[in-house]
């Protein structure tokens, strides 16, 4: 049985991060946050986060490619997840997050918000998919 307590994921990318937060029964992922991934005051924003939510665990999307092979992008999220590791105490696992963007995107489509607004969402919306895959992962 999994840990009681919020989890947090993020979906890394070279401009934006996205970020979702679970509940502390690890039954409902809400985007919380889209971060850009070059501001300065980056770990401080992340710092806000976690005080605020309290996570016991970190999912971060790993974009394998399709064919399940780590592609050029592996090697930004894995150096991204050694900043967290390096600048947080909280245990992080790394989620094959194939096909969450397009989900995301396919989501919010059909939900109808339009392409246009989509664009600042899918981020966050992106990390929910990630979240719960992780969640459901502690589950098997």
């Amino acid at each position: 049985m999994a840990r009681i307590g919020r989890r947090i994921a993020f979906d890394y990318g070279d401009v934006r991060i996205g970020v979702a937060i679970c509940d502390p029964d690890g039954i409902l992922a809400t985007p919380i946050a889209t971060l850009q991934s070059k501001n300065p005051a980056l770990k401080n924003e992340i710092a806000k986060l976690l005080s605020e939510y309290e996570p016991v665990k970190a999912y971060v999307g790993n974009p394998k490619l399709l064919s399940g092979s780590e592609g050029a992008a592996v090697s930004k999220v894995l150096a991204f997840t050694e900043f967290l590791t390096e600048n947080f105490d909280l245990p992080i696992t790394l989620v094959d997050e194939r096909l969450s963007t397009v989900t995301a995107a396919r989501q919010l489509r059909e939900s109808g918000v339009d392409s246009k607004e989509a664009r600042s969402l899918i981020d966050a919306a992106a990390a929910v998919a990630i979240l719960e895959q992780g969640l459901a992962n502690e589950i098997k």
